[in-house]
């Protein structure tokens, strides 16, 4: 088998590498920076192939397919993203632009594109690393909670029209809630949540992956939340992931 992961270069797609590896799964590595590339690439006892590039580029996009069609890829792993904390009206324009291609429009691209070919030959996971995020909204962190729904959603319903039309591709949203990863620092806040390991999140979501689950929800604490949003009304929702995150909000232009 051969496994193309992108956002491959630290966190979970990092730790998502290391384990696939240890299935003796090949993999395809994509991330923007080549030197945390190729260390994570000596580590690993299988072949490895690493593309440095963009993705917040929606041409990249359509020229990693093109570079990785004939590789016969049996599990995507759509993982590349981050966020931005602060209030709308203070975060920075460009930089929630760049997230909206980073978050939606690349795993978008990437998820029609190969998900065609498996359909073709009726075998193929695709794992969408989505958020707890994506089933509700986020004030102080909200253009990246708006993405995380976007694509939580659009996973969902693929799953729904594989299932009807009884195929044998499988799709999934890995949807963790705070994991020790760059996503602070690139955020510019701070969880006040207990944050699981990025080894953890990882090696749980191939596994319920390849069991073909939908949601997958790391962690007892995502799953008690998840169903508990099921009972709250939206306000009070609102009131209180707007006191959870107030501490974590520094806003500031980077990626």
């Amino acid at each position: 088998m051969k496994a193309l992961i992108t956002g491959a270069s630290s966190g979970i797609g990092r730790d998502m590498a290391r384990y696939l590896a240890t299935k003796n799964i090949d993999l395809i590595l994509v991330a923007r920076r080549k030197e945390n590339l190729e260390k994570l690439a000596e580590e690993l006892n299988v072949q490895v192939k690493i593309i440095c590039m963009d993705l917040s580029l929606q041409e990249n996009c359509y020229k990693l397919y093109e570079k990785c069609k004939n590789d016969n890829i049996d599990i995507l792993i759509n993982n590349a993203g981050f966020g931005l904390f602060g209030d709308f009206s203070d975060t920075d324009l460009d930089t929630e632009l760049n997230m909206i291609d980073v978050n939606i429009k690349a795993p978008h691209i990437l998820t029609k594109l190969f998900l065609k070919d498996f359909i073709k030959k009726d075998s193929g996971y695709i794992l969408n690393v989505c958020s707890s995020a994506g089933f509700m909204a986020g004030p102080k962190l909200n253009t990246y909670y708006a993405t995380k729904n976007y694509l939580t959603k659009l996973t969902m319903a693929i799953n729904e029209e594989l299932r009807q039309r009884k195929s044998n591709v499988k799709i999934s949203a890995l949807c963790p809630g705070p994991t020790s990863t760059e996503f602070n620092k690139v955020a510019h806040g701070t969880f006040s949540i207990k944050e699981a390991s990025s080894e953890y999140v990882a090696r749980y979501g191939i596994d319920k992956m390849f069991q073909g689950k939908m949601i997958i929800l790391p962690t007892l604490s995502m799953k008690l939340s998840n169903f508990g949003l099921r009972l709250i009304p939206y306000r009070l929702q609102l009131i209180i992931a707007y006191h959870i995150q107030w501490k974590k909000s520094r806003p500031n232009k980077n990626n």
